[in-house]
């Protein structure tokens, strides 16, 4: 991404704050105005020290009260200008990371599965503080910075055009040197901002997978990638600092060169004296306009740099808000309402990556009510047409039906909301018990929370909690057991009583005498509601109306579990090898 580009599309949200924008450009020239008008005070006092026993105090006085007053007053805007510059800065912020959360959550999960979580987080987190701190730089000093240079032009043009010459000649030599090492400093820290997404990548995927690391005995080979990417940080940083730190002594140099040349052809001017002298006090005057004009140099040039940090770490976060979203809904969508369960599949072709083909001619027609078990060895597409039926993932050829409806042509919220779904994997998130019960039906009263916790047999180990249902738990269930976390997923859909429902090796880490029971209160919900069953232990679903047996991404067989092992098939082979191993 280009740096014009990226700049561009700052501007764009910064527009929106356009009003607050041109007050700070008020406040910033009366700031500057007030800056330079207290030397052309400063220098008349001085004029009026005529020798030692021959000062006008009658009138130095005053004047010097002026300036305080002056100075005063332009404090007092400065600090309402910073005041202003932070509010534009921190919510053009706050939009680009809302901007950048709510894309992701439109992502589509096929970007998600392929991306580092850690690197995600990090350019909504981290690169979006760094660009928070060149944007307020470059609005603290840069706008005012060049305020102050064409305001000291001016004053000083109107005190002695010919020694103002020699400081407009020297100045470009400031600029070039300025530019010439910002602009080599780009890539650097766009490296730098890349590699420490990389690094936050490594520390998430580390702590969110601890108990795996120790087990594996894993530590010194996640220290030794952790040391190699510190390292590689420590190198591009250094780099990119380094090189950027050479802006502002240069520009210093240059700038003393101005000042001493002002020094010099000022002295000359007072010693002249004549029609073309100044005075003692306009000299004074000068050389606090050229400390001033060369002042806004060495802060610029500091600001330049930041904000080619910011300008990277910016940029990370376009490219995320600019990935393709998710196929957007057709504007006549569909909304599903009084939902059958009516699940058609026709002639469906899918695959994560174009050359490899996963589920290649899947034909199925369940009708309301009925009870589907999906089985099949590890790879074969089960959990993908799980995938499919939800639309986390569109088909690539063919179509499937709900109720009728092309899933395609139907919204996603009615779509997903028919579905109850219960994964082997939980999710629960920071809050009580109780919200993570809720999460599908949060106006749920509290005798339909406990209902649906006894249905599921999650009520006894609530009530021992400290807090019962008003428990907190922490991200993923916190201290809670792997079977008591599914326990309250499964809690959920007792609790919504959804039209269909989708269960993925729901009570896998239950022990078997709950899994009896709640396999007994699925029953009693699952009467009257279409349902999919993922399942391994094929002992667990000998009741099912349809069995589809899938191999290779296609069904294979499918029946019911008599009819199956009648046939002697690849159902019979898989049944028989659990049965033989005590399964």
């Amino acid at each position: 991404m280009k740096n014009k580009d990226t700049i561009r599309k700052v501007l764009r949200y910064i527009g929106r704050y356009s009003p607050l924008m041109l007050l700070s450009m008020l406040l910033a020239l009366l700031t500057v105005a007030g800056t330079l008008y207290i030397p052309i005070i400063i220098g008349k006092a001085i004029d009026l020290i005529i020798s030692a026993g021959n000062v006008d105090f009658g009138q130095v006085l005053p004047l010097l009260i002026q300036a305080g007053i002056v100075a005063g007053v332009t404090a007092l805007l400065q600090w309402l200008m910073n005041a202003i510059n932070n509010r534009i800065t921190f919510d053009v912020v706050r939009d680009i990371r809302s901007d950048a959360f709510r894309h992701i959550e439109e992502l589509p999960l096929s970007y998600l599965d392929t991306k580092s979580t850690g690197d995600i987080v990090s350019r909504v987190i981290s690169d979006a503080d760094q660009f928070a701190d060149g944007l307020l730089l470059g609005f603290s000093q840069l706008f005012t910075g060049v305020v102050t240079i064409l305001g000291t032009l001016v004053f000083m043009l109107m005190l002695d055009p010919w020694i103002t010459l020699a400081v407009v000649v020297l100045t470009p030599v400031s600029l070039l040197v300025a530019r010439f090492i910002s602009t080599r400093t780009y890539s650097m820290f766009k490296l730098r901002t890349e590699t420490l997404g990389e690094q936050t990548a490594l520390i998430d995927e580390v702590i969110g997978n601890e108990k795996i690391v120790k087990a594996f005995c894993r530590e010194d080979e996640s220290a030794e990638k952790f040391d190699e990417i510190n390292s590689r940080l420590e190198k591009c940083s250094l780099r990119a600092t380094f090189f950027s730190s050479l802006t502002n002594p240069s520009t210093r140099f240059v700038n003393a060169m101005v000042y001493a040349a002002v020094g010099l052809f000022g002295a000359l001017a007072v010693i002249d004296g004549g029609t073309g002298g100044i005075t003692v006090g306009e000299l004074s005057c000068f050389l606090s306009y050229a400390n001033q004009y060369t002042k806004p140099f060495n802060e610029i040039s500091g600001v330049v740099t930041e904000l080619q940090n910011a300008l990277a770490c910016a940029a990370r976060l376009f490219e995320l808000i600019e990935e393709p979203a998710q196929t957007p809904e057709p504007a006549d969508a569909y909304t599903l309402t009084d939902v059958r369960g009516d699940i058609r599949a026709e002639n469906v072709s899918f695959s994560y990556v174009p050359d490899r083909k996963l589920i290649e001619g899947f034909n199925i027609d369940i009708k309301q009510g009925q009870k589907t078990a999906i089985v099949g060895p590890t790879g074969c597409g089960k959990t993908t047409f799980i995938n499919l039926l939800m639309r986390f993932y569109d088909v690539t050829d063919g179509t499937i039906y709900a109720d009728g409806h092309d899933i395609r042509t139907v919204t996603r919220q009615s779509l997903r909301s028919s579905y109850g779904m219960v994964l082997q994997e939980t999710r629960l998130i920071s809050g009580t018990i109780r919200d993570n019960i809720t999460m599908g039906k949060p106006d749920a009263t509290d005798e339909e929370v406990k209902a649906a916790a006894k249905a599921s047999h999650a009520h006894g180990f609530i009530k021992r909690l400290p807090n019962g249902y008003d428990t907190v738990i922490g991200e993923d269930g916190g201290s809670l057991s792997q079977g008591q976390k599914q326990l309250l997923c499964i809690t959920r859909i007792m609790l919504c009583k959804p039209p269909m429902l989708i269960l993925d090796e729901a009570t896998s880490s239950i022990d078997t005498r709950t899994e009896l029971k709640i396999q007994d209160a699925f029953s009693k919900l699952m009467q009257g509601r279409t349902s999919f069953i993922v399942a391994h232990r094929l002992s667990t679903i000998r009741d099912a109306d349809v069995i589809l047996v899938m191999n290779a991404g296609s069904i294979v067989e499918q029946g019911t579990h008599d009819e199956l092992l009648a046939k002697g098939g690849f159902y019979a082979k898989l049944y028989n090898s659990q049965f033989d191993n005590g399964q």
